[in-house]
């Protein structure tokens, strides 16, 4: 056990992670020259297209240092702010943390916040400067902001590149002189805490797990603490590149277990596995229950689908652990689920995930936050749903979630971002200059507002410089008014969204304004109408297609035309009484880009 080193990498988005990882790998002949290509360990498609990672990938590697043997077993994790669940889960797993940064870049927010999550589990931190090779790099600098912020010595910092290879040799002593053993007792009744799993089609689902104490064989009968469920390890192993088949599975490994599980709802991440034979009473304290922070309705294109679409739903859920879902119905759309998600890129790649893994296409409602009312008889409701919203003459007052930003950026930006801040009526309740031209923006904003296209506005005024990171900070009363957009008329649920009343006729007629351009005409007018209440406030139509009826009457008496005319008008009329308007997806999603 004293020859194994469990470590994470992580970092803040596009430092080098994956690249780094591809080196280590290359280096400790894990992979031969046939197996290598960039961004090994990212194997989803998706990750590939965007460059970015979306799963946390563990594997093991073997190196050999003063002739002795050591196992490291590395997971590569995501920098994304909205996939930070993956991160929190990867760092149970391990003793250490490889700290990346980017010498042209230097500390963002994600960096810090990764840094604290590896903190609070007591990792040993190992800091790296990354991209050494690239003519903008500024190592000195950075290497103060590492020094300001973790307070190591300076020759504690590796230089390396994971484009040409520099510092490899280093980054993998320093894991095996700073990086402690784990800790645990081989003898004691196995505990093993499952930090992922994924579906295989044809054998079922495959856990991941950390041995914590004890030791797992193949043939063992084991347990689920959690769900209570027993099952024979029908094969137990390692994580090479590929599953790597072991007899046993001791303490402080990283391995998968193959149980025949067929229910997606059996594997729960954050559960411990004991032996059936020598159970061990008490489970390992696994992650803390994921938040999700933005919500929105998934419902199938074709209503049929709905069973399909909960099956895909458990098995997304298997392999990403941080979205959460319920059941609910639409008078609009039918049968579909409330999922919550970490954030708009979260909801985006969950998503592309159910058409490209599952062949569903879904349609996906607007995103918003949960809100909680409090009615005039003292009821305190949670209005995860617009339509929930109760009527405003039994409502006290409406409170809505508020988070702590903490804004990284340059100090040439600071005036667009405040002012983007102080748009989503945010609350400047700090500013500090961590270097010369590096400011810290602390605000207060409900979030509700951050929720719609808030990130991507600040990555465009800030020339992608900026770096965001937030966290909740509870509740406070608002004027938030429940918009409702009708269509001839009659409610389109789907639609509706709670909003600042300041805001409300604003939006209320920008998002009119759109309806019109992308709802097809039809044989008869149709009016979009924003309300709130019984108050409409703004009001669009989209003109009907007109038939030249007239076309016939040549010449003659205009009294002819004009009895024509009339017949077609009530024609129309009848026609809008009976008519539905069909609403197209891109319809759904243009709320989100209003601007």
């Amino acid at each position: 056990m004293k020859h194994i080193r469990n470590f994470c990498i992580i970092a803040h988005i596009d430092h080098g992670k994956s690249t780094l990882a591809d080196r280590l790998l290359e280096f400790t002949k894990t992979i031969t020259q046939r197996e290598s290509q960039a961004q090994l360990l990212d194997n989803m498609d998706l990750e590939r297209e965007r460059g970015i990672t979306i799963k946390s990938h563990a594997i093991q590697m073997n190196y050999i240092l003063d002739g002795q043997e050591y196992v490291l077993n590395l997971i590569d994790t995501p920098g994304h702010v909205d996939f930070s669940y993956e991160v929190s889960r990867s760092i149970a797993a391990c003793e250490g943390a490889l700290l990346i940064v980017d010498a042209s870049q230097g500390i963002q927010a994600q960096t810090i916040s990764n840094l604290y999550l590896a903190l609070e589990h007591d990792l040993e931190i190992i800091p790296i400067l990354n991209k050494m090779d690239l003519p903008g790099a500024m190592p000195e600098e950075v290497k103060d902001q590492i020094i300001d912020l973790i307070g190591c010595k300076r020759e504690e910092i590796i230089p390396a590149s994971g484009k040409t290879g520099l510092g490899i040799e280093a980054i993998l002593q320093a894991i095996i002189d700073r990086v402690p053993a784990p800790v645990g007792d081989p003898e004691a009744p196995l505990q093993a805490l499952i930090f992922d799993s994924v579906f295989n089609s044809f054998r079922g689902i495959i856990a991941y797990y950390k041995v914590v104490n004890g030791e797992i064989k193949k043939g063992d009968k084991v347990k689920f603490i959690n769900t209570e469920k027993e099952y024979l390890a029908d094969e137990v192993g390692v994580l090479k590149l590929n599953m790597f088949p072991k007899t046993v599975v001791k303490t402080g490994d990283v391995g998968y277990i193959i149980s025949g599980i067929k229910e997606a709802r059996e594997v729960k991440v954050g559960d411990t596995i004991t032996n059936v034979a020598r159970p061990s009473m008490d489970a390992i304290q696994g992650f803390e229950e994921v938040k999700p922070m933005v919500f929105a309705g998934i419902y199938p294109v074709d209503t049929d689908e709905f069973e399909e679409l909960r099956e895909a739903m458990h098995k997304l859920q298997l392999n990403d652990a941080s979205i959460v879902f319920e059941p609910e119905s639409s008078a609009a759309l039918g049968f579909g689920f409330r999922c919550g998600f970490l954030g708009m890129l979260h909801m985006e790649i969950i998503q592309e995930r159910l058409e490209r893994e599952f062949d569903m296409t879904v349609i996906t409602t607007v995103p918003n936050v949960s809100y909680v009312a409090m009615t005039t008889r003292g009821e305190e409701i949670i209005v995860n749903n617009p339509s929930d919203l109760p009527d405003p003459s039994k409502m006290e007052y409406v409170e809505e979630p508020f988070i702590k930003a903490n804004i990284i950026t340059k100090a040439e930006f600071v005036g667009p971002v405040m002012s983007l801040c102080i748009q989503k009526r945010g609350i400047i309740v700090n500013q500090s200059y961590l270097t010369a031209d590096r400011v810290e923006l602390v605000f207060e904003i409900p979030m509700g507002e951050i929720v719609f296209d808030f990130y991507d506005k600040l990555k465009t005024i800030s020339k992608g410089y900026a770096s965001f990171d937030y966290h909740q900070i509870g509740y406070r009363k608002s004027d938030l008014v429940r918009l409702d957009i009708l269509l001839n008329g009659e409610h389109v649920d789907a639609l509706s969204s709670l909003i600042h009343r300041a805001n409300s006729y604003d939006f209320g007629k920008r998002i009119c304004e759109k309806l019109r351009e992308l709802i097809p005409r039809q044989q008869f007018e149709i009016a979009i109408q924003a309300s709130i209440g019984a108050k409409v406030i703004a009001r669009e139509n989209v003109r009907a297609l007109r038939k030249d009826v007239t076309a016939k009457c040549y010449g003659g008496d205009i009294s002819r035309k004009r009895k024509l005319l009339e017949k077609q008008k009530k024609g129309k009329k009848r026609m809008r009484q009976v008519g539905n308007v069909e609403i197209p997806q891109t319809a759904f999603m243009a709320v989100l880009k209003l601007d």
